[in-house]
């Protein structure tokens, strides 16, 4: 046998009667746990195919073979005395240490609240296998360790999903096991010590927690629990060993190989896995640049918690990062919430990707674009979200996830991760990226709060960054003409930013003596002069009709402009929507200011503080404090910036985990919400984490690290020559400056019949394929005065027929 702890070998333990079925068959309906994660961990490296979570004193969802699939719900302890239960989850105090700085494996101490027991553990994954351990340590504080027995309860959820599991306890050559099986996937437990009895049961009616606290100890005879949602329960013998026994959870596609992998485990022991589980990750640590802020060696180094929490949920195999390893107001949630956060959002995995590239992990933030080149459409876009290996999970249409992997691309490319030989590589991906931004932009299906469409400032702030970026690309690899097709069609939404979404005149406007703002999302009735602002449906409400004009919706989402260079800090319409921004959206705390994603939001706990259940009020949202700070860099205020920065890292749990949102009312404690805590939804939020790098790097270097230089260069610091003036069948114009260059924009080939003396003389004009998917005829304009009109009809050549209407478009002075 291998050093390391010794299993103590027992007769199989037979059940006191004979097997009987558990009652309260299939159980009452799963649910997941607490989004409220305390820590999150996994070993680095491809053979750590395993992540885990924990909440309240306990493990929490585990995740195996992929990143994507929770295969527990839980798995906690249970203290029983005579006449005494105790549930560590809600009995007891907790505290979470992390071993080391940038090792995510942690210490966990609970404290009964009565005063009677402390468990500690120390949680990690093995570095060789699909293993959870538990190093446990009970400690008797009022009586004897005698007096007291500690009971491991499990709920096994195979594969993202609590019914129609099976449980059973059963022996593995000779080793006591606890097994489950569903979705044909396998968990088993082992134990260093014997145990003392076992049984699996229907949750709710005969499962572990419901007979020890009904005082029946475990129930041997109910051996096995059929397809339903069930739970594992053994009791340990710490009689020999002072209290401390080392539990290994593992799963396969077997049973057997399940036991297998826990028996290996128990059989090393805890020391060599965790010298190897530091090990790994202390080399990984030591590849990155050096933001570490000054601290207290006593307290969390915030930065290196960010690191490892991008780098924990991070699939080696592919280089796909998801959301979060959490399911947001999870305790409320069932089977039908399959994906919760544990998906991947292209937009949440760029924006981690500029995480890892802001600390210097350079070759992480590539293989996030290798894995992108691998999951693009055929088509060119990215799906809403997916599983690990592309599947679609929601199918809505987000530009800026289309937009954001040109970026990325760009970004690694400044940073010398790829060369210019790599150009050939990606060009492909980038090509098809920019056609579907070309073909289906600017407008978008869902805003990047995936609720509402129309133009949002900060789609549109991506989608012309990224069409700028893959112009650069297209130079590379010398197609001159569609690098600068590329730029006409970036600047010519780029001039149309403020027609789409500034509102002018408005209630709030008057009342804050500005002229206008920024709103969130750009919706209009009409067309042209005519045009006139929608009603914007409110998503998440209790009154589900809710609707509000689009130039009453304020967002900080309009500050995405600054952030991707498109308008200057001090641009008067900016400044102006700051204003607007701060007088409706921003919330003063303790620890500093917060904001809200925009008004009358309701992603968030309902008014009393009960779970979103797809309605409710939303509430603050820390990452929108780091976007604040990226701002003020960019506003050269970088103490301002610095102090966000500390606000941002207050919105944190005792383990430095950023949420998702933060509680913004009084406190409810028996909810365990309060203010300026963490709430019950998502929790880490890896997007925020990465905003948080991405702040010290910009911090370090006193600008914006994701700021394309490209549009601050076009726009901010020069003014391109004015782009074709665009007509197209899905975003029409009734006028046409003067002296501009009309372009008929078609999304096939056509032939341009058209006049500009009222049908006295007429002109063709057949289109020209641009390669993007538009079909491009052009009409100078300046021989025509202003007040004259042209007017115009398309035959479809493909179709081989006229549109069978008139369009008619005026020249104007401005």
């Amino acid at each position: 046998m291998r050093s390391g702890s010794r299993i103590r070998r027992e007769r199989r333990i037979r059940p006191l009667t004979q097997p009987t079925t558990p009652p309260g068959a299939p159980g009452i309906l799963p649910r997941w746990t607490s989004s409220d994660k305390s820590a999150v961990g996994r070993a680095p490296g491809e053979a750590g195919q395993v992540w885990f979570t924990a909440s309240h004193g306990i493990l929490n969802e585990v995740y195996a073979p992929r990143l994507d699939q929770a295969s527990i719900r839980d798995f906690g302890f249970a203290v029983t005395a005579k006449d005494y239960f105790s549930e560590e989850k809600r009995d007891a105090d907790h505290v979470v240490e992390t071993l080391e700085d940038g090792v995510p494996a942690f210490r966990l101490i609970n404290t009964a609240k009565d005063g009677r027991y402390r468990i500690t553990k120390t949680i990690l994954s093995d570095p060789d296998r699909e293993v959870v351990l538990q190093e446990i340590q009970f400690e008797a504080l009022i009586g004897a360790l005698s007096d007291y027995q500690l009971h491991a309860i499990i709920s096994p959820h195979l594969v993202n999903g609590g019914a129609n599991n099976t449980g059973w306890y059963d022996d593995f050559k000779g080793h006591p096991m606890l097994f489950a099986y569903g979705t044909g996937r396998s968990l088993a437990v082992a134990s260093s010590v014997p145990w003392l009895a076992r049984s699996a049961g229907f949750v709710g009616f005969s499962d572990a927690w419901q007979t020890l606290s009904r005082g029946e100890g475990l129930r041997q005879e109910y051996q096995r629990a059929e397809d339903g949602n069930v739970a594992l329960g053994g009791t340990l013998d710490l009689s020999q060993t002072g209290g401390r026994a080392l539990i290994a959870l593992g799963f396969g596609t077997q049973p057997e190989e399940a036991a297998f992998r826990v028996l290996l485990s128990l059989q090393q022991g805890i020391e060599p896995a965790l010298k190897a589980y530091k090990s790994g990750w202390r080399t990984w640590q030591s590849g990155l640049l050096p933001l570490d802020e000054p601290h207290d060696p006593r307290e969390l180094n915030r930065y290196r918690v960010s690191t490892a929490v991008l780098a924990t949920h991070r699939d080696d195999a592919s280089g796909a990062i998801i959301a979060s390893l959490s399911i947001p107001w999870g305790s409320s949630k069932g089977d039908d919430d399959l994906g919760g956060y544990h998906l991947v959002w292209t937009r949440d995995l760029v924006e981690t990707a500029g995480g890892l590239l802001a600390a210097g992990a350079h070759a992480d933030a590539l293989e996030v674009l290798d894995y992108l080149v691998a999951t693009q459409e055929a088509d060119g876009h990215w799906v809403q979200n997916s599983w690990l290996d592309g599947r679609p999970y929601w199918k809505g249409i987000q530009m800026d996830e289309t937009a954001f992997p040109m970026l990325l691309y760009d970004m690694l490319l400044r940073a010398k991760v790829i060369g210019p030989s790599d150009a050939g590589r990606y060009q492909g991906m980038v090509r098809a990226a920019a056609r579907y931004v070309v073909r289906n932009g600017p407008a978008t299906q869902q805003d990047r709060w995936e609720e509402d469409g129309g133009f949002s400032p900060f789609t549109l702030a991506v989608e012309i960054a990224g069409l700028l970026a893959a112009a650069d690309a297209m130079d590379a690899v010398s197609d001159r003409d569609l690098a600068r097709y590329l730029r006409e069609v970036a600047d010519s939404w780029n001039e149309q930013i403020e027609s789409w979404t500034y509102a002018r005149n408005t209630a709030l406007s008057q009342s804050l003596g500005i002229d206008g703002y920024y709103m969130r999302i750009g919706s209009f009735t009409g067309e042209g002069h005519a045009r006139s602002p929608a009603l914007v449906p409110i998503k998440n409400r209790d009154n589900a009709g809710m609707t509000l004009e689009s130039g009453l919706l304020v967002s900080p989402d309009a500050l995405a402009l600054v952030r991707f260079g498109l308008r200057a800090a001090d641009d008067p319409r900016i400044v102006n929507t700051v204003k607007a921004i701060d007088s409706l959206l921003k919330r003063d705390l303790p620890a500093g200011p917060y904001w809200y994603r925009y008004n009358e939001d309701g992603y968030g706990e309902k008014e009393d503080g009960s779970p979103f259940d797809g309605a409710g009020i939303g509430r603050l949202w820390p990452l929108l404090t780091g976007e604040r700070a990226h701002f003020e860099i960019a506003a050269g205020r970088k103490d301002e910036a610095a102090r966000l920065l500390a606000t941002l890292e207050a919105s944190a749990s005792d383990g430095g985990l950023l949420p998702e949102q933060i509680w913004d009312e009084a406190d409810i404690a028996d909810k365990e919400l309060f203010l300026g805590r963490p709430s019950g939804s998502a929790m880490p939020l890896v997007w925020a984490h990465a905003e948080h790098i991405k702040l010290l790097r910009s911090l370090k270097d006193g600008a914006v690290f994701d700021m394309p230089p490209q549009t601050l260069k076009r726009y901010v610091q020069g003014k391109p020559v004015p782009a074709p003036w665009v007509w197209r069948t899905n975003s029409t114009t009734d006028y046409v400056p003067s002296g501009r260059l009309l372009r008929f924009e078609l999304f096939e080939p056509a032939l341009i019949h058209w006049s500009a003396d009222g049908w006295k003389t007429t002109q063709d004009i057949d289109t020209a394929d641009s390669s993007m998917g538009t079909h491009l005829a052009d009409v100078p304009t300046a021989a025509f005065p202003a007040g004259s009109a042209i007017s115009f009809t398309i035959f479809w050549k493909d179709r081989n027929s006229w549109e069978g209407r008139d369009f008619r478009i005026e020249v104007t002075t401005h």
